[in-house]
């Protein structure tokens, strides 16, 4: 499952926008002044609070990623990796974000989060956050499917209640999504959920779901220098309701990097080996984008812009994107054990991009095609054919 729902991606074709009744429930309300809200507020540089309603969780501004827990990126060590994980907490790098099908992560994080209640004071315990996926078949929706479901993850996390779980949906011509994600809301009611989020959704979706009165408080979506498509439909709707983004393939599993500057991927074996399933997709993606040619462009305009600043290029990658409107945290993949960037991604929240770092950034950026017509609005690079 991990490599069917980051592997799958687009040929390149030019995306039509095509309009689609609306799949809603007959109480389905239209948005407008008196729809809720969800709100973000930045209380310092590290940390955001969502919101929706009476529903509420405080995330780290980084996220630590665990799709490179699944395989692919090196033989994951259990004890090193739980290790590893203390030492980012520690660091205040304490959200973590994973999924069912993403192999062990559930079940590194159960064993982090006992050690954490045994060896660590319960004000650092209320600060951990634990976000987890729910990537289920295109089966019926039943309450007693969901429920079992969810229940899987509890247990593997070893938590009463899962701090966000995050849900995507396949195939859009089945509005089975929309009985999960009712589901889903009672589980929260009965505390089994803090909070109800969405990954990999489109702009339309999201209006549907939030008009049936589901309450969810983000979208993780993939968003990049390179890849600028949630800034366009998305937030348009994030601004009106307040749903917030959280982001991944900000760094694009490592290519926004010194590593890949002044390289020639065209010369075999002349650059860095393409050698892990992020590399490859991105790859994939700065291809739709404009080539290797303008990347080495946008890589050498940041480097500028890091050079200036004292810091590494995926710093600035990810600060660019967290300074996004409707931008609530982004991710950066950990391979716990292998190797670590606790440094870099602590060195985000003190950093600060001027009009001119904004703008030179910018420039190369819209140089490259606009994603949203070759790809498709958010998550549709996993729904094409």
């Amino acid at each position: 499952m991990a490599s069917t729902l980051h592997h799958v991606f687009f040929d390149h074709t030019t995306f039509k926008s095509i309009k689609t009744k609306a799949a809603t429930r007959p109480h389905s309300r239209k948005l407008g002044a008196t729809s809720f809200r969800c709100e973000v507020t930045t209380e310092n540089a590290r940390v955001a609070t969502v919101k929706n309603g009476k529903d509420s969780l405080e995330i780290c501004r980084v996220l630590n990623g665990m799709w490179q827990t699944s395989g692919g990126w090196g033989r994951i060590d259990r004890d090193d990796a739980v290790e590893a994980m203390l030492r980012y907490a520690d660091a205040g790098l304490s959200t973590f974000d994973m999924a069912d099908h993403y192999g062990p992560a559930e079940d590194l994080y159960g064993i982090f989060i006992n050690r954490v209640r045994r060896e660590r004071p319960p004000e650092f315990l209320d600060k951990i956050r634990g976000l987890t996926k729910w990537v289920p078949p295109p089966v019926k929706m039943t309450s007693s499917y969901v429920r079992e479901s969810i229940n899987v993850s509890r247990k593997r996390m070893d938590v009463a209640s899962l701090d966000m779980l995050q849900f995507h949906w396949w195939d859009y011509s089945n509005s089975g999504y929309l009985d999960a994600l009712k589901h889903l809301t009672d589980l929260k009611e009965e505390g089994k959920i803090k909070t109800v989020a969405l990954t990999n959704f489109d702009t339309e979706r999201l209006q549907i779901i939030l008009e049936n009165e589901i309450p969810v408080v983000s979208n993780q979506v993939q968003h990049s220098i390179v890849d600028m498509r949630p800034q366009q439909k998305m937030a348009e709707l994030c601004q009106l309701t307040g749903v917030k983004l959280i982001t991944y393939g900000t760094v694009m599993g490592g290519l926004l990097s010194e590593k890949f500057l002044d390289t020639n991927l065209a010369i075999p074996f002349a650059g860095p080996p393409l050698n892990t399933p992020s590399l490859q997709k991105y790859k994939r993606m700065v291809d739709a984008w404009g080539g290797w040619s303008l990347f080495q462009v946008l890589l050498k305009t940041l480097k500028n812009v890091a050079s200036k600043h004292g810091v590494s290029i995926p710093i600035v990658a990810v600060k660019y994107i967290l300074d996004q409107p409707s931008v609530a945290g982004s991710m950066v993949g950990v391979r716990l054990g292998l190797s670590e960037h606790i440094q870099d991604s602590n060195a985000v929240f003190s950093l600060n991009l001027d009009e001119d770092d904004v703008n030179s950034i910018q420039e190369v950026s819209k140089r490259g095609k606009d994603l949203l017509r070759v790809i498709g609005d958010c998550g549709d690079e996993y729904r094409r054919a």
